[in-house]
């Protein structure tokens, strides 16, 4: 049931990017999927569906800790790290210094290190690689990329806070390191509709310019107070802030 779920989404999926010629294919999409999953097999035997991660890591220049920034993934004694948090922290006559919470790429594990704003710091380049969200189930996100149908499963804490507004046939981006997803993004606005306005407090005699709204994603956001349930807007991923109404 889910794999046919999943091919109907597909289908949708690929249905503005493809050409005519490849649509042609969809109709035998399942049996593909079927046989691809059971006799594709990589150099040690196991489905190449089940480690579909190919990127190649790239190491870069080295920077100040200054200029390191969540996000960024860094060597430190041999080991890569994802930058969760970066703080610059004044130590009184002691300088300046950059205090970063990281994340071990190998085991998962979260660390705390400090650095000097100036100390170098050795900065890794990922790879980046675009799909296209089939559908969300039990905190995992299904993914394919549309031109060689390769599908993913990933969990949706790579999302982090931008989960809340994913959709089916949303474009997202993974970013990886030496095959593994660190971190995944998706556009930075998104189309919402307003559930429900809040109404003004009793009493209040000045009409606020901003009221709060639930939208359909769950999330609660500050939006001109003229806005009324029903209608779309769209919205700022990166802070939840109000851009304007949709055309």
């Amino acid at each position: 049931m889910r794999a046919l779920e999943a091919s109907r989404r597909l289908s949708r999926a690929l249905l503005t990017s493809a050409s005519y010629s490849r649509l042609e294919l969809l109709s035998s999409l399942d049996c593909h999927i079927s046989s691809s999953s059971t006799a594709a097999v990589g150099n040690g035997g196991a489905p190449l569906l089940s480690s579909p991660w190919s990127a190649t890591q790239h190491r870069g220049v080295k920077v100040n800790a200054s200029h390191v920034k969540p996000g960024n993934v860094i060597e430190k004694t041999g080991k890569i790290y994802q930058v969760l948090e970066s703080e610059h922290k004044q130590r009184g006559r002691g300088g300046a210094m950059m205090q970063l919470e990281l994340r071990d790429v190998d085991t998962g594990n979260k660390v705390s290190l400090r650095f000097g704003t100036e100390e170098a710091v050795e900065r890794v380049f990922v790879q980046e690689k675009s799909y296209t969200l089939l559908y969300t189930e039990h905190e995992v996100a299904y993914l394919i990329e549309s031109n060689t149908f390769e599908q993913v499963e990933v969990p949706l804490d790579l999302f982090g806070k931008a989960a809340a507004y994913l959709k089916d046939e949303m474009k997202v981006t993974l970013q990886l390191y030496d095959g593994k997803p660190l971190s995944a993004s998706i556009p930075k606005r998104s189309t919402c509709t307003i559930k429900e306005v809040h109404a003004n407090v009793k009493g209040q005699t000045v009409t606020p310019r901003y009221t709060r709204a639930l939208l359909d994603n769950g999330l609660t956001i500050l939006v001109p107070s003229y806005l009324e349930s029903g209608e779309v807007i769209f919205v700022s991923t990166e802070d939840d802030s109000y851009i304007g109404r949709a055309k």
